[in-house]
Formats: structure tokens, C-alpha cells, sequence
């Protein structure tokens, strides 16, 4: 076993922690509604208000924030774009698009049909797992760039393989100091 191997997972796991805090504090608000409406009673009115569906959306947007990232990190990854671009219609097409047709309508009806308390749910899964995968994939492919640049610099160490890599750093800007008699 390599020692890259334990630092790659414990990257991960890193990864794995900080996408379920991610999750966690979107959710929390609806949490905090959710537990109000069960205290006085109405925790069913929570599946026929909007509010899984906001939460569902705000992942959307998370999760494809988080695709275009991945793209757009590295140049040399632009292969992957048509990979990157299908997750980004996929979440469009079953998260995005049917959370905010929910939204709308649920806003906009007097009566809302009973469907709408097992769509919401769906919804919300779908999103939390869409945005789970756009955080992996965005890693990987982060992290893959890392590889392919250690490998093509053949040293050990990524940090110092993207230094060589990378175009020579421009000096320091040299500003003037004040001196006690400026006048402003």
C-alpha cells in the first residue's frame, strides 16, 4: 500500500463530510419549518407547500454550479465536457425544470392535488443525490488534471508539479511608501 494511497482517502472522506455539510445547511431552514409545522400540528401541509421543492431547486443550482466548475477548472479537461454537459441537462431536466413547474404551481393553486406530497420528496432525493455526484465528479476530474500534470512534469509531488507547469511568476508590485509630509 502507498502513502497516497491513505491521503487519497482520506480526501475523499474529506470530500464526503463536506458535501453532506453542504447539504445539511440547505436543508436546515426546512428543517426548522418542518418542525414548527409539527408542533402545531400540520407536518402534512409541509409535503403540499413549496418548500421541498425550494430546497430541491437550491441543489439543482448547487449541483450544476458544481459541474460547470469541474469544467471550466482545468483547460485540459475540456474532454470530459460532453459528460459534464449531459449531468447539467440531467439536472436541468429532472430537478431543476419539475422543482420550479411545482413551485409555481403550488404557489399560484388554491387546491393542491395529493400527488404533489410524493413528487416533493422525489424531488429532494434526486437533488441531493445529483448534487453528491457533482461534487465526485468535480473532484475527480479536478484531481485527475493534478495527476496528469505530475506525470507529465515526472515528479512526486503535485504542488510542486503545477509551480513547474505553470508560466514563471511575476514579481511583486512595488508600491511606493507614505512618508509623514503627504499631503492628502
Amino acid at each position: 500500500m502507498t502513502d497516497s494511497q491513505p491521503r487519497s482517502e482520506q480526501y475523499s472522506l474529506s470530500m464526503m463530510y463536506g458535501t453532506y455539510a453542504d447539504i445539511l445547511f440547505v436543508l436546515f431552514p426546512f428543517l426548522v419549518i418542518g418542525m414548527q409545522r409539527l408542533w402545531e400540528g400540520r407536518l402534512y401541509e409541509t409535503l403540499m407547500r413549496p418548500d421541498l421543492s425550494i430546497a430541491a431547486a437550491i441543489l439543482a443550482g448547487l449541483a450544476i454550479g458544481k459541474f460547470v466548475l469541474g469544467l471550466v477548472t482545468n483547460r485540459d479537461l475540456g474532454r470530459y465536457k460532453e459528460r459534464i454537459v449531459f449531468f447539467i441537462a440531467l439536472t436541468l431536466f429532472l430537478v431543476l425544470g419539475p422543482s420550479i413547474i411545482l413551485i409555481l404551481s403550488i404557489i399560484g393553486s388554491a387546491e393542491v392535488p395529493g400527488f404533489v406530497a410524493f413528487v416533493q420528496p422525489i424531488l429532494l432525493i434526486i437533488a441531493i443525490s445529483l448534487y453528491s455526484t457533482a461534487v465526485s465528479i468535480s473532484n475527480i476530474l479536478i484531481r485527475s488534471g493534478a495527476e496528469e500534470l505530475v506525470s507529465e512534469a515526472g515528479v512526486s509531488d503535485p504542488a510542486s508539479a503545477s509551480g513547474r507547469a505553470s508560466a514563471p511568476r511575476p514579481a511583486p508590485l512595488d508600491l511606493p511608501r507614505r512618508t509623514g509630509n503627504d499631503s492628502l
